[in-house]
């Protein structure tokens, strides 16, 4: 399964292996970089090439990529859009499933709260991983957060080893549920 936090600046890869009891194996984590005064397409270029490698050196079966959300900064959305499509687009014509999940819902996979902070998920994802360290710079513990999110969703109301599902399974699907409520409500 491959992740992708997308950004311009800052794209984050992660790949990881996830067995049928759900324990989550770190195969390839990076970020792929590019400077902030290049042109456009340059940057463009340069990511799709960081995710082209990854895709070929990984073969991972799936793509996830953070969905992009509404910020205060135009530009930066639009950049983060951008990598996203060029993401989208690279899956696509890999014939790879894509999806993309909100950070609200993969914060709640990981640590069990839509709200948690940056250093809270890359503390997740070193135990999750079995790391003997948090994923730096943030961006790498991302991608890997939402390929572990992907992964996992289609057991996010599974019931876990002991019956019913376990408090970070309830609170990504009431993220799930918010996420499409804020959907609907924005058409």
């Amino acid at each position: 399964m491959l992740g992708i936090d997308p950004g311009l600046t800052r794209c984050g890869v992660g790949v990881v292996d996830v067995d049928r009891a759900r324990r989550g194996t770190l195969v390839h984590v990076g970020v792929i970089r590019t400077p902030i005064d290049a042109p456009i397409g340059e940057r463009l270029a340069a990511v799709a090439a960081g995710i082209r490698e990854v895709l070929e050196t990984h073969r991972p079966d799936a793509v996830a990529v953070e969905r992009v959300f509404a910020q205060q900064n135009s530009h930066t959305v639009m950049g983060t859009a951008q990598a996203s499509g060029v993401a989208l687009l690279l899956a696509a014509e890999a014939g790879l499933p894509a999806a993309t999940h909100t950070p609200s819902e993969v914060k709640a996979a990981v640590t069990g709260y839509g709200s948690a902070d940056k250093k809270q998920v890359q503390s997740m994802i070193a135990r999750i991983l079995r790391l003997d360290a948090p994923p730096q710079p943030a961006d790498a513990a991302d991608a890997l957060a939402i390929a572990l999110c992907h992964a996992w969703r289609r057991d996010a109301t599974a019931p876990a080893s002991g019956g019913g599902p376990t408090p970070a399974q309830r609170a990504w699907a009431d993220a799930e549920r918010v996420a499409r409520t804020y959907v609907r409500s924005a058409r």
